[in-house]
Protein backbone atom coordinates (compact mmCIF):
# COMPACT_ATOMS: atom_id res chain seq x y z
CA UNK A 1 0.00 0.00 0.00
CA UNK A 2 1.34 3.35 -1.22
CA UNK A 3 1.87 5.68 1.89
CA UNK A 4 -0.01 8.77 1.74
CA UNK A 5 0.57 12.44 3.62
CA UNK A 6 -1.74 14.51 5.44
CA UNK A 7 -1.90 17.38 8.11
CA UNK A 8 -5.13 18.95 9.60
CA UNK A 9 -4.74 22.48 8.45
CA UNK A 10 -7.58 23.59 10.35
CA UNK A 11 -10.10 22.17 12.58
CA UNK A 12 -13.24 23.49 11.78
CA UNK A 13 -15.57 22.01 14.35
CA UNK A 14 -16.71 18.56 15.86
CA UNK A 15 -20.17 17.12 15.62
CA UNK A 16 -19.87 14.41 17.98
CA UNK A 17 -17.65 12.35 19.84
CA UNK A 18 -17.68 8.77 21.11
CA UNK A 19 -16.78 6.83 24.42
CA UNK A 20 -13.61 5.55 23.18
CA UNK A 21 -11.99 8.95 22.34
CA UNK A 22 -12.82 9.35 18.52
CA UNK A 23 -14.96 12.30 17.07
CA UNK A 24 -16.38 13.33 14.16
CA UNK A 25 -15.05 16.23 12.71
CA UNK A 26 -15.02 18.93 9.90
CA UNK A 27 -11.53 20.30 9.19
CA UNK A 28 -9.30 21.40 6.54
CA UNK A 29 -7.30 19.07 5.06
CA UNK A 30 -4.15 18.88 3.00
CA UNK A 31 -3.49 15.50 1.38
CA UNK A 32 -0.09 14.60 -0.31
CA UNK A 33 0.66 17.75 -0.10
CA UNK A 34 -1.90 19.28 -1.80
CA UNK A 35 -4.19 22.62 -1.37
CA UNK A 36 -6.81 21.76 1.48
CA UNK A 37 -9.96 20.55 1.02
CA UNK A 38 -12.83 20.12 3.45
CA UNK A 39 -12.82 16.89 4.98
CA UNK A 40 -15.58 15.08 7.07
CA UNK A 41 -14.47 11.91 8.84
CA UNK A 42 -13.80 10.16 12.33
CA UNK A 43 -10.60 11.14 14.37
CA UNK A 44 -8.41 9.60 17.21
CA UNK A 45 -7.50 13.08 19.40
CA UNK A 46 -4.28 13.25 18.23
CA UNK A 47 -5.22 12.93 14.29
CA UNK A 48 -2.96 9.91 14.20
CA UNK A 49 -5.40 7.75 13.20
CA UNK A 50 -8.99 8.36 10.77
CA UNK A 51 -11.72 6.50 9.94
CA UNK A 52 -13.60 6.83 6.02
CA UNK A 53 -14.80 10.24 5.57
CA UNK A 54 -15.59 12.31 2.25
CA UNK A 55 -13.34 15.51 0.69
CA UNK A 56 -15.19 18.35 -0.65
CA UNK A 57 -14.35 21.54 -2.32
CA UNK A 58 -15.82 24.74 -1.16
CA UNK A 59 -17.91 24.57 -4.04
CA UNK A 60 -19.29 21.17 -3.28
CA UNK A 61 -19.78 22.37 0.80
CA UNK A 62 -21.64 25.39 -0.53
CA UNK A 63 -24.05 23.24 -1.95
CA UNK A 64 -24.03 20.71 0.99
CA UNK A 65 -25.05 24.13 2.78
CA UNK A 66 -27.81 25.12 0.43
CA UNK A 67 -29.45 21.65 0.72
CA UNK A 68 -29.38 20.99 4.25
CA UNK A 69 -30.85 24.94 4.78
CA UNK A 70 -33.59 23.28 2.42
CA UNK A 71 -34.78 20.18 4.68
CA UNK A 72 -37.44 20.53 6.92
CA UNK A 73 -36.17 18.99 9.90
CA UNK A 74 -39.18 19.38 12.21
CA UNK A 75 -37.71 20.55 14.97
Amino acid sequence: MAEFKYQVTETLGTLSETGNGWSKEINLVSWNDRAPVYDLRTWTADHERMGKGITMTKEEVVALRNILNSIDLGE
